[in-house]
């Protein structure tokens, strides 16, 4: 009877052993996770769809924030300096980056610009009101095949660092490409119905949305980043939303809000508050979301 305890409670024991030898295994063959960070939400969610869980990422804004007046925080050249991977949009975007990978000191830093290469609207396509004229507008991931362009960036630099995992982070981009094109039919859908498609926005962040999706922009609320517009401007708004039958003001919860209910409250012109970035309003956490938000709302007012 003894003997038939210790047996027991060695074969337990045994068991235990197995079991948590295969952990420690398998711990052990898994590759080290790549410190990411982002500048914004719409780049921390392509790195997350493509790295997987072969990635660690944050973003440094939290979709709330502007990212034209962004200031960054101690912390954040914390982070920056435990990064192994720095992603931005460029173009003069994140005018605050330079600085802070400056004092972050991480010689080892690999920067991804995401908007090297990609075509993009100047000043003779669309007003960029205080953008500079030669870089071209930067809020390119509104448009779903640009934002494609980004994403290759972002699965070229990952599968550089980590050659074992190219395959999966392939794989990863493929199946993410198939969603944004849905995403891009289900938008198109929602707006084919509309006929009076000529909006006006807060600030210059939608000429890429309106291109793809064939809607006209009218003026912007902002003629400056960072800046609020004059008596004489928002006159001519005003002018301009009675005399051409503009329906909807884009307003954005990243923005004062006072200028676009005060044009409103002149004209009757519906706001709808458009999110450019995810997580700046609820229901928009990711880049399809965001998208299909966005459209919905925007094909709603226009109707």
């Amino acid at each position: 009877m003894k003997f038939s305890v210790i047996s027991r409670y060695l074969a337990i024991a045994t068991i235990f052993l197995l079991l948590n030898s295969t952990v420690i295994n398998a711990n052990a063959s898994s590759p080290p996770k790549i410190k990411v960070v982002t500048t914004l939400t719409i780049l921390e969610d392509f790195v997350r769809n493509i790295g997987g869980d072969r990635v660690e990422v944050r973003s440094l804004l939290s979709g709330l924030e502007s990212e034209h007046t962004y200031s960054p925080k101690p912390s954040d050249i914390i982070t920056v300096k435990k990064a192994q991977v720095l992603v931005e949009i460029g173009l003069g975007l994140e005018v605050w980056v330079a600085s802070l990978v400056r004092n972050a000191s991480n010689s080892k830093l690999v920067v991804v610009t995401t908007s090297n290469g990609i075509p993009l609207l100047r000043n003779e396509e669309v007003d960029t009101h205080g953008h500079d004229s030669h870089m071209g507008n930067p809020h390119i991931w509104l448009d779903p095949e640009r934002a494609k362009s980004m994403i290759r960036h972002i699965t070229d630099t990952l599968s550089k660092i980590d050659p074992e995992g190219r395959k999966y982070y392939l794989s990863n981009q493929s199946e993410y490409y198939k969603k944004i094109d849905l995403m891009r039919k289900d938008i198109e859908r929602k707006l084919k119905p509309v006929q009076n498609r000529r909006i006006i926005t807060h600030h210059p962040a939608w000429p890429y949305f309106a291109q793809r999706f064939n809607l006209q922009i009218v003026d912007n609320i902002q003629i400056q980043v960072g800046t609020e517009p004059s008596a004489r401007h928002i006159a001519d708004l005003i002018r301009k939303i009675k005399a051409e039958n503009i329906k909807a003001l884009v307003s954005e919860p990243q923005l004062n809000p006072k200028v676009p209910k005060a044009i409103a409250d002149e004209t009757k012109v519906k706001i709808v508050t458009l999110t450019p970035i995810p997580g700046g309003l609820p229901g928009t956490e990711t880049y399809i979301e965001m998208m299909k938000y966005n459209a919905g709302l925007l094909a709603e007012a226009l109707k």
